[in-house]
């Protein structure tokens, strides 16, 4: 069994990797060719954690196994990042755990590749200002990606604590972007695409706030309960997601399903876009809105990239098992 542990992977696999990786998982699921098995994800009743299970297998690939972790909300405390997981992965042919791969690092670039990947195929092409609500850990992964796929003019961040949003104002100077903290009403005035990245379980964003031609990325709802805009924001976009059943169960569109304001029919996934089966946004006016609820097959896909990387550049462990 091979084993690629945490410390190995920024020195692996890059932001592009992941971009090129997730791309192909979300129009291998488009073709049908790849699914994700049910999501488990529970309170554990102690630390305040939430405990999961993300699984899947791509039939192209031969990617195989789960991810195995959740977040602890006071890490912190103990100089850890609040979501810990590992990945495994498994040979397709026989069943043999064939890799243990630290997944921190890789959650947080997989994560930001997706939202950049709407925004690469959703976003009108004129669109110059990128608007970011969060700025947790995550938060600084999502705008470097976004920041790699297009050439924003501008920055323009909220965060419920105004303070954290030096964590953005740093990674905007690295990219030689201006940056400018506003409040809610002024970024929907202002952005083109806004990202949502927090741990909300109410509504931050509202239908009023968002200009007509806006694409939204909404990474941060992954659990039901969790939302991060108001469910007549979502009923009036177009809504596209990794996954419609993760959409409809755990994701923003969990809200609008459950009111009644939108149907798992009109969402859309991502991959059918990719694959040219859908034409995406349609016109300069429409609210596209990316429902990233992060499947299991993402995960797989940018482990496997690791893995080899790490086989090939000797840096992996290999056990007897």
């Amino acid at each position: 069994m091979i084993i690629v542990p945490e410390r190995e992977i920024a020195g692996l696999i890059t932001a592009a990797d992941c971009f090129t990786a997730v791309e192909q998982v979300f129009a291998s699921m488009a073709r049908k060719s790849a699914y994700n098995f049910p999501v488990i994800r529970e309170a554990i009743g102690h630390a305040d954690a939430l405990y999961g299970f993300k699984s899947g297998f791509d039939r192209e690939s031969l990617a195989l196994g789960l991810k195995s972790g959740g977040f602890w909300p006071r890490n912190g405390e103990q100089g850890l990042t609040n979501h810990q997981s590992a990945i495994f992965l498994f040979d397709a042919d026989s069943g043999q755990c064939r890799a243990v791969v630290g997944g921190n690092l890789l959650t947080a670039l997989r994560t930001a590749a997706a939202s950049a990947i709407s925004i690469k195929h959703l976003a009108r092409p004129d669109a110059k200002v990128l608007g970011m609500i969060g700025a947790g850990h995550q938060s600084t992964f999502q705008l470097r990606a976004a920041l790699d796929q297009r050439a924003f003019d501008k920055v323009v961040g909220w965060n419920i604590d105004p303070g954290a949003l030096i964590r953005l104002e740093a990674v905007a100077a690295e990219k030689n972007v201006p940056f400018e903290a506003v409040d809610l009403v002024r970024l929907g005035e202002e952005a083109d695409v806004i990202i949502t990245i927090t741990s909300s379980f109410a509504p931050i964003l509202r239908t009023s706030q968002v200009r007509p031609g806006t694409h939204l990325a909404c990474m941060g709802t992954d659990t039901k309960g969790k939302q991060e805009v108001e469910a007549e924001l979502v009923a009036a976009a177009t809504v596209f997601t990794d996954e419609i059943a993760q959409s409809v169960q755990i994701g923003e569109a969990q809200h609008a399903v459950a009111a009644g304001l939108l149907a798992a029919s009109d969402i859309v996934e991502l991959g059918t876009v990719i694959n040219g089966t859908h034409p995406g946004r349609r016109s300069d006016r429409e609210i596209t809105l990316f429902d990233g609820t992060g499947v299991g097959l993402q995960d797989l896909a940018v482990a496997s990239v690791a893995v080899d990387l790490a086989m090939s550049r000797g840096v992996a462990s290999e056990i007897e098992f």
